[in-house]
């Protein structure tokens, strides 16, 4: 062969490596790599927050956008997994030498069904093995972040920590004016009138709004009967805080969303007073090491963690074509 012919080939293997390449690292960040290799899996590591004896105070992290998607995605195994939060739920309530819970919450919300999951898992833990959760409020607790809350024994904010954000929300997209402009046309073939509910491709109808008014007011009527079960008062009033506005804590503490002001350390000095536990040892359930998450947080830290949550949020809205109602506040 001649020389052109040699860097043509040069060419042409380098570019085949390249594609090579480009499709294992795009494989990997969808991959669920523990099951991949068959990576066995521990349970949980204890680490001690603060030293004492005899009875033992679990701190759990809830943190990020409450959902249950790609749980598998590299992108997403560093920040909040649905499943694992449950599990490590079960797990405390199950283990006989943990006496009272703290989840640590820090979340925008998330899934209307996901978020039910978590509020009915604190309510198994509390009746089934009667066990204290008291509630830690991070910067954001709002909106599911508030639902999850709602059954805690007690409710302990920062002062500056954004809750409340009480309300159901649906979303979508309508492209049809500019579809029209730049001469798109959308054809839809389906099998009854609203089977298109909420398209992107037109305009919603009245009838249409009024269907899924009603199914927002459906969800929105259960979270306010979680806050008036959870807190103790009257409905009027929760309908009265609850019309999507965020509160600061201290404004949660003053119009009684939350019991207390105080920092994670705060909320595990009350508990111990509470319930006459002076020297019990605080200690944080993490899950074991895992290369998902362990990679999912090396890609996480290369954007950020306002990055990675409006990623999380995005994936949640575009998790499905159809319209998707959500406890979420997002700015």
């Amino acid at each position: 062969m001649n020389k052109k012919r040699w860097i043509a080939l040069g060419i042409a293997v380098v570019l085949f490596a390249f594609s090579i390449g480009f499709r294992f690292i795009s494989t990997l960040f969808s991959s669920d790599l523990e099951a991949m290799f068959d990576i066995p899996q521990q349970q949980y590591q204890e680490e001690v927050i603060e030293e004492g004896t005899g009875n033992k105070i679990a701190v759990l992290e809830l943190d990020g956008v409450i959902q249950d998607i790609s749980t598998s995605s590299l992108l997403n195994s560093g920040g909040y997994n649905h499943e694992r939060f449950l599990k490590k739920m079960e797990h405390v309530g199950d283990d006989p030498t943990v006496d009272g819970i703290i989840l640590r919450v820090n979340t925008p919300g998330g899934g209307v069904v996901e978020s039910a999951e978590i509020h009915d898992k604190i309510v198994e833990v509390q009746e089934e093995h009667n066990k204290p959760v008291y509630v830690s409020m991070g910067n954001t607790a709002a909106s599911g972040g508030y639902y999850i809350s709602a059954p805690a024994d007690k409710i302990v904010a920062h002062p500056a920590t954004l809750t409340g954000s009480i309300g159901v929300i649906m979303q979508s997209f309508n492209f049809a004016e500019l579809a029209e402009n730049i001469g798109v046309d959308f054809n839809t073939i389906k099998s009854g009138e609203f089977k298109d509910i909420m398209s992107q491709s037109r305009e919603m109808t009245d009838e249409e709004h009024d269907i899924l008014q009603t199914m927002v007011d459906d969800m929105y009527a259960d979270f306010v009967q979680v806050i008036v079960d959870g807190r103790d008062m009257p409905e009027s009033e929760v309908r009265n805080l609850g019309d999507g506005r965020v509160y600061t804590g201290k404004q949660a503490a003053d119009n009684g969303l939350v019991d207390d002001l105080g920092s994670l350390q705060d909320t595990a000095t009350m508990m111990r007073e509470d319930f006459e536990w002076p020297n019990a040892q605080v200690v944080e359930y993490k899950s074991a090491f895992e290369w998902n998450s362990f990679l999912g947080g090396t890609v996480q830290s290369m954007f950020g963690s306002e990055e990675a949550n409006l990623m999380a949020i995005q994936e949640l809205l575009q998790q499905s074509d159809g319209p998707r109602a959500m406890y979420l506040y997002s700015k």
